[in-house]
């Protein structure tokens, strides 16, 4: 919610429009001289990353005021084959969350906007510029392309890879890292016990990483200024790593080992004043609650399976690339 102003092109002498400012919604006076929305955005392959919604709502108003959307398509950086989590609850949709989609959605931003312009019934006039010699498996390093930060706290790829769980803390008063060189990768609190939390998990728990003690002192953002303890996070296999339920089962161990410390991060968070951060991140409060009550992480994660399925028959319908 540190929002971006609305500005002149220095060079180009053309207005600059701000879709994270007084709006996230574009408006008929900001389209009056435009023909075509061309679209070049970096997605991170993680439902709660608002670029998508920005690009709906850039969709709606092409819709609307009879425009067309150019997409240049980029790669999903943490791979197009991996879909993982639950689908949005629609009680719980917010500007981290539009459409019923899965945390980990397994599609680059062009295929995503043909699945909202289908399935999710926007209906604007779409075409899609396709990558060349992009492959479904390829992590970021893979495609030999430099990375561009599409945000300061995704500086690196490796915070890219490990966003889709650690967003999650963001909803709670443990450090995301944000503050730090390494945002999402370091994650940690005044109250953390280290080995504490080791002691409650185990080796399937934490497939495809590491996680080595650290310490660290955010200069901005939740305890600023203040010793953290906590770890940061290593993967050493992206393809048996699971971001999601591996950050889940970290802060359902913290939960239970620091339950007098522990808390949810209260609102505003993302332009929305009333409902907890947590719900609007996982999507689902009743997943909230059972996290809360110390359920099985299995038992939960098996219950949105038949949900995810869906999504993924339905999303192959807009893959484009094998």
């Amino acid at each position: 919610m540190i929002e971006s102003e609305n500005g002149m092109d220095p060079l180009l002498k053309i207005p600059l429009f701000s879709l994270y400012g007084k709006t996230r919604i574009p408006t008929q006076s900001m389209l009056e001289n435009i023909d075509v929305i061309i679209v070049d955005l970096q997605d991170a392959g993680t439902r709660v990353y608002t670029f998508i919604y920005t690009l709906s709502y850039c969709m709606e108003a092409a819709r609307d005021h009879g425009k067309s959307i150019l997409i240049l398509d980029r790669p999903n950086p943490i791979n197009g084959r991996a879909v993982e989590g639950n689908c949005l609850s629609m009680d719980c949709s917010s500007f981290v969350g539009r459409y019923p989609i899965p945390m980990r959605h397994g599609l680059t931003i062009g295929e995503m906007a043909s699945l909202l312009n289908h399935n999710y019934g926007i209906g604007c006039h779409l075409e899609i510029i396709p990558m060349t010699g992009w492959k479904r498996a390829m992590g970021y390093a893979d495609t030999g392309l430099p990375w561009v930060a599409p945000s300061p706290n995704l500086p690196t790829p490796a915070s890219a890879s490990v966003y889709p769980g650690q967003v999650l803390w963001e909803g709670t008063n443990v450090s995301e890292g944000r503050g730090t060189t390494q945002p999402f990768e370091l994650f940690g609190a005044p109250f953390l016990e280290p080995e504490r939390i080791l002691s409650s998990l185990t080796d399937k728990d934490m497939q495809g990483i590491v996680l080595r003690e650290a310490a660290f002192e955010p200069t901005s953002g939740k305890w600023q200024g203040k010793l953290c303890k906590g770890f940061q996070i290593h993967v050493t296999d992206p393809d048996s790593y699971l971001p999601y339920i591996t950050t889940l089962k970290l802060l359902q161990a913290v939960m239970r080992h620091h339950a007098n410390d522990f808390a949810w991060k209260n609102p505003p968070y993302e332009y929305e004043f009333e409902r907890l951060p947590i719900d609007l991140i996982i999507g689902n409060s009743e997943i909230r609650k059972r996290l809360e009550h110390l359920n099985s992480l299995d038992d939960i994660a098996e219950s949105w399976k038949p949900e995810l399925n869906r999504f993924v028959h339905d999303s192959r319908n807009h893959h484009l690339y094998s």
